[in-house]
């Protein structure tokens, strides 16, 4: 009998951009990103994340104004098409997120936690029903790879967390509407990303669910040099880690293979 865990729910990740790491500029169309929401939706995701910045390692900001001409019409059409569906929209302006309130998403997933627009968190304040991930990013995008540096990996985060936690509770955001990100990725070496995933559990202090983003990240090529294509089975290694870890939410590309390999899991787990 193997270790009991519950299955994490699966965030299916939709880049509506240019450049993200793993498949910019697949989904920029209309037609095409409509033809992946309804695969990752197939596949079974529980969740869609939609996301029309990029924040790969390097990459630049874009205007807001790009960011709802990429998003309005995909999140539109998706949410008229797929009522029930969960949708989580990956930004930091608070315009964007009050759009795609307006429009039907559920989730603000902030990589900056609620730090880069000062009004992200009036426009969560003003619609209760709508949770928010804060997610921990030493630096900022374009340049958080450069030279990541922490005197204590988890205690820094630790009180990252608590800050911005009381932060949005100060702003009117509840404490049960509030997700947690470590951020793998995210000015982190990869050491720092192994550590993380080994020890979630040290995050439990705060009684607050997790989202964990491993899928096709470049920490698992510091193990064999693998292209983005060649990640799944480190991607899969990682999330099992985080499920055992007590993971609510893991943001993953390949939904299917994620789903496969969880049931399996749990066949195997439930023979008497």
């Amino acid at each position: 009998m193997m270790k009991t865990f519950k299955i994490p729910a699966l965030m299916g990740i939709l880049n509506i951009t240019e450049d993200s790491f793993s498949d910019g500029g697949k989904f920029l169309q209309l037609e095409d990103a409509l033809h992946q929401a309804e695969k990752l939706i197939s596949e079974g995701a529980d969740i869609l994340d939609l996301g029309a910045e990029s924040t790969r390692p390097g990459s630049l900001p874009v205007s807001e104004e790009i960011e709802l001409q990429r998003l309005i019409p995909v999140l539109t059409e998706i949410r008229a098409k797929w009522q029930e569906i969960p949708i989580s929209i990956d930004t930091r302006k608070s315009r964007v997120a009050q759009v795609a309130i307006d429009l039907g998403a559920n989730i603000i997933n902030d990589i900056s936690a609620l730090r880069f627009d000062p009004e992200m968190a009036d426009v969560l304040s003003a619609h209760p029903q709508v949770k928010v991930i804060l997610m921990h990013m030493q630096g900022e995008p374009q340049i958080m790879q450069e030279n990541p540096h922490y005197e204590d990996l988890f205690g820094e985060i630790n009180a990252f967390f608590e800050e911005r936690i009381a932060d949005a509770e100060t702003k009117g955001i509840s404490r049960e509407r509030i997700y947690l990100d470590p951020g793998i990725g995210f000015g982190k070496t990869a050491e720092h990303n192994f550590k993380l995933l080994a020890h979630l559990e040290k995050f439990s202090r705060h009684h607050l669910p997790l989202v964990i983003g491993v899928s096709r990240k470049r920490f698992i090529a510091s193990i064999d040099n693998s292209s983005v294509e060649e990640r799944l089975g480190g991607t899969l290694a990682a999330g099992l880690v985080a499920a055992f870890k007590g993971a609510e939410i893991l943001r993953v590309h390949n939904v299917q293979a994620h789903r496969q390999f969880f049931q399996v899991l749990k066949a195997i787990n439930e023979v008497s």
